[in-house]
């Protein structure tokens, strides 16, 4: 299975497909255990060509998804990777660490 981290990273990559008019490349702190997925869109074809999809942390035994703003949720990815459901904490969504965690 690996590492919280490594599935992590693993699952993450397959958002970074780009498309339309865009591309996408992921976005790794290893020190901080972040992990993004960014789009770039060709300019001048909208105002601000960056932007987030996908953002998710490490924090313990948990993964925070703190953004995702995709059709296919990460949280079914890590879930058919193996993360139990409650271990994946959906940020976005209001959900929060259990207090022991909290940093």
């Amino acid at each position: 299975m690996g590492t919280l981290a490594e599935i992590v990273k693993r699952e993450i990559q397959w958002y970074a497909a780009g498309g339309f008019d865009s591309d996408a490349f992921v976005l790794t702190n290893e020190d901080q255990q972040i992990y993004a997925v960014n789009s770039v869109v060709e300019a001048p074809k909208v105002e601000y060509p960056t932007d987030v999809i996908m953002m998710a942390r490490i924090v313990g035994d948990y993964v925070v998804i703190l953004d995702d703003r995709t059709d296919k949720p990460f949280e079914n990815r890590l879930m058919a990777a193996g993360i139990p459901r409650d271990r994946i904490i959906l940020a976005y969504a209001g959900e929060k660490l259990p207090d022991s965690q909290q940093n």
